[in-house]
């Protein structure tokens, strides 16, 4: 995406792709009820076109706003959460496709017309990647909410392993060994920001050496058999494998799996598990299929992969640990951004919402990293025991609050998950969440101790 034809092209299929998670709910479904983890669909699309509206279309042009009224409603920082879904806040659906479809139309316009300078497009790129944000967290809401899944139309075969298929043993690959040394954490080079072909967010930079201690860690992804293993030893009710933090998790229900307001008892599984009749069952989105062991687990919360590994006698990876193992960038080498090389193939990788993690942990080996590692890059985000803090050096970039209103609270998760657009995720890519959270598509892998 650096050049204008390869902009326009992901400009036109960001906006059909975000547009369509809105055009294909009905009526009922776009008036969903409030929760905590998601946000109305119509606002989820207008905020992502005021972003191009403010730090293009405003900053460089220095338009006036499209709609005045309409600025502090669109701006995440003047509208608390809960009063995005109060009636008469928000426009109408057409309204607000009105809204986002003018402000593509002036993007587009824009892009054709001028030239296209190398701080312009890192803005168009900054802008285009945030949208995809949303787009994952629109695909989120739509598991949530129990709503049917949306199809882009992209439909690929997946890479198996042999006996993949019939459900081989998940742990088969054992774990990778990887070597102690100074490895390369991440974007390299400098940390100036309006470079086009090493695009970063600010939490990447600046990139810096590191010794890591040698250690090994699981080739394949914890999958739904380990975790069942867990949760029918009696795993969740066994307070010894749970911090202080998941023993208060698993007793207040202040979590994002049920509405606060909700008095329940928390299952006792993973999120969108149930058992009838012997039989478990995860529900995809609408429908309720029998829980394969072979694949990943899913919505799974920070406590409770921790609560996993205390109990399997294994641990989380630091987020340091886990770039080493997906890129396995030494000091003074040639650097990766890729597990594979410099350049996405969305063919190795489960994502942009075509398969949604259901395919074997053992899947992708096209996709291994240096190390042997599957499938670090897509089908789930991973836990790291890491918390999310800035890297030395950090500056933030145009949007200042892109990354620093989450620095100390929450927990780093790395690799991007089935519902992430390929065109967002690089091995130095970094998230945030809170560690109570298993709505998004979040799994993990073990090390050794």
């Amino acid at each position: 995406m650096n050049d204008k034809q390869s902009l326009i092209q992901e400009l036109n299929n960001t906006h059909q792709r975000i547009t369509s998670l809105v055009t294909t709910l009905s009526d009922d479904e776009l008036a969903m009820p409030y929760h905590p983890g998601v946000n109305p669909p119509l606002w989820e699309i207008g905020h992502a076109a005021f972003f191009f509206e403010v730090f293009i279309l405003k900053e460089l042009d220095h338009v006036e706003s499209l709609n005045p009224k309409m600025d502090d409603i669109w701006d995440s920082f003047h509208i608390d959460h809960k009063d995005r879904w109060k009636p008469g806040i928000i426009p109408s659906r057409q309204d607000t496709l009105d809204y986002v479809n003018e402000v593509y139309r002036r993007i587009l316009a824009r892009i054709e017309a001028k030239p296209l300078s190398q701080d312009e497009l890192y803005l168009y790129k900054y802008a285009i990647f945030h949208q995809n944000m949303h787009i994952e967290s629109l695909i989120w809401a739509r598991q949530t909410m129990a709503y049917p899944k949306i199809d882009f139309g992209r439909n690929e075969e997946v890479s198996k392993v042999a006996g993949a298929e019939t459900g081989s043993s998940s742990n088969e690959l054992g774990d990778a060994e990887i070597p102690g040394g100074w490895y390369h954490i991440g974007m390299p080079g400098e940390s100036e920001h309006f470079a086009t072909e090493d695009f970063a967010f600010d939490n990447e930079k600046p990139g810096f050496d590191k010794e890591i201690e040698s250690f090994r860690i699981s080739r394949t992804l914890v999958s739904n058999e380990e975790f069942l293993a867990f949760v029918e030893a009696g795993g969740y009710e066994n307070k010894d494998y749970w911090s202080w933090g998941g023993r208060k998790w698993l007793c207040t229900e202040q979590s994002y799996a049920v509405p606060p307001d909700t008095r329940l008892q928390l299952p006792r599984h993973p999120l969108y598990w149930k058992q009838e009749d012997g039989v478990w069952y995860e529900r995809l989105f609408n429908e309720w299929r029998p829980l394969v062991g072979h694949y990943p687990v899913t919505h799974i919360s920070y406590f409770e992969a921790e609560a996993y590994c205390n109990w399997a006698g294994r641990r989380l990876p630091t987020e340091y640990e886990w770039e080493v193992a997906a890129l396995g960038n030494r000091k003074g080498e040639k650097t990766r951004k890729f597990p594979w090389g410099d350049t996405m193939d969305a063919s190795r990788v489960d994502m942009d919402a075509v398969h949604m993690a259901q395919v074997s942990v053992t899947d992708y080996p096209e996709g291994e990293s240096p190390f042997g590692c599957r499938q670090m890059l897509g089908t789930v985000w991973e836990w790291t025991s890491s918390q999310y803090l800035p890297y030395a050096g950090f500056t933030h970039d145009m949007y200042p609050f892109m990354s620093t209103l989450q620095f100390g609270y929450h927990k780093t998760t790395r690799g991007g998950s089935c519902a992430t657009s390929s065109i967002l995720i690089r091995g130095s890519y970094r998230q945030a969440y809170l560690p109570e959270r298993a709505d998004v598509f979040v799994g993990f892998r073990t090390c050794a101790l």
